[in-house]
């Protein structure tokens, strides 16, 4: 098994898992039944319509 040459120091580790932090909002969507916010390829929560129809029933 290869073994590193030299210790990775804690800024080299860090800002590698710092670079998959996000920083924007999550992309939205509006919903064709509602015209509500959501997000793609999910269920719309407000409504609960998907793909032309209803997927889950909302009170």
């Amino acid at each position: 098994m290869a073994v590193p040459k030299k210790k990775t120091s804690k800024s080299k580790g860090r800002s590698r898992r710092a670079a998959n932090w996000r920083l924007e909002a999550p992309p939205r969507s509006l919903c064709p039944h509602c015209h509500q916010a959501k997000l793609p390829h999910v269920v719309c929560p407000n409504c609960g319509w998907y793909k032309g129809r209803q997927a889950v029933e909302v009170d």
